[in-house]
């Protein structure tokens, strides 16, 4: 069974490895390199770099649909996505006679689209998980194979939900490939689903309950990240903690900021802790070292978002 890999982040280095140990990959499919950090250096996908530390062709299209021919030379049976990140069309799955596979990291049919780790999480989702699809032209509605749940903890990031989903996938990879290859496959329609789109950056609503400002700054953490003004002061938020005790005040209004108490703040029920924080122009930090700092007081307030 000869294979190709389309996979471009760090999430689906592990389903490569995965897919490598079972079969030989052919090829790997990823973004073109880009200029990454202060200096814009080009930078090659974390996928592209795991393919050529094992010797693994590597493609790299600008745009898929507009050239196939590589793709096609390869002449493989097969072909597993794990976050590409360019869409295919009709006519690229019709060169696989055995199907294009995608690793998509929730259970579907919940939260087809960009973003479904972090939109778990905005949900308030107590598990989420991998889905194994058949894939089809349309966005992540393809007939589904295998499912693997896990739970979301309360102090779950979408990063640390992601380092979690992205080896939880890798293993269902492995199982689905061994299936796939002797032929021992049964489908399950969608049926209806929802749609997530991408994350952006955005301020901090204390107006809302503690719990979906928790669930904001978790969502978003540790990229784009969830931000809460204070003035001239702007801070991004990593980490929170819900306190469904809390005294009574205007929401927005600093409850504590002490190395004791760390940073408290008045929700519209409740209270949220911002537990791990960074100051514009700052190093990210424990609350309580940021309190160190003096620059919030009990009684301070956070601005509202400008709608």
């Amino acid at each position: 069974m000869k294979i190709i890999f389309a996979g471009t982040p760090a999430f689906a280095v592990p389903s490569l490895m995965a897919a490598a140990e079972k079969f030989p990959i052919a090829a790997v499919l990823t973004q073109p390199d880009r200029p990454q950090g202060r200096k814009h250096l080009l930078t090659p996908s974390p996928v592209k770099q795991a393919a050529l530390a094992r010797g693994i062709p590597v493609l790299q299209p600008v745009r898929l649909r507009e050239d196939l021919s590589a793709l096609r030379a390869v002449g493989a049976d097969l072909m597993v996505t794990c976050a590409y990140g360019q869409i295919l069309t009709q006519e690229t799955l019709d060169l696989f006679p055995m199907g294009v596979w995608n690793v998509h990291a929730s259970l579907l049919p919940k939260f087809r689209g960009a973003a479904p780790i972090s939109a778990a999480i905005l949900a308030g989702e107590r598990e989420t998980g991998v889905t194994i699809m058949r894939t089809d032209a349309g966005l992540d509605t393809g007939d589904m194979f295998l499912k693997a749940a896990l739970p979301i903890e309360e102090t779950d990031t979408c990063g640390t939900l992601t380092e979690k989903l992205s080896l939880l996938g890798a293993n269902l990879l492995g199982e689905a490939l061994e299936r796939i290859a002797r032929g021992d496959i049964v489908l399950t329609a969608q049926g209806e689903g929802t749609l997530c789109r991408k994350t952006v950056r955005t301020q901090i609503d204390f107006s809302r309950s503690a719990a979906e400002v928790s669930a904001l700054i978790r969502a978003l953490s540790p990229a784009p990240l969830a931000y809460a003004k204070a003035g001239e002061l702007m801070l991004n938020c990593y980490q929170a903690r819900v306190l469904p005790d809390a005294e009574e005040a205007p929401a927005g209004t600093v409850l504590a900021a002490s190395a004791g108490q760390g940073l408290v703040v008045r929700c519209a029920d409740g209270a949220v802790r911002l537990t791990e924080v960074q100051p514009a122009g700052g190093k990210r930090m424990a609350d309580t070292a940021f309190c160190n700092g003096g620059k919030l007081r009990r009684g301070d307030t956070f601005d509202q978002p400008v709608l």
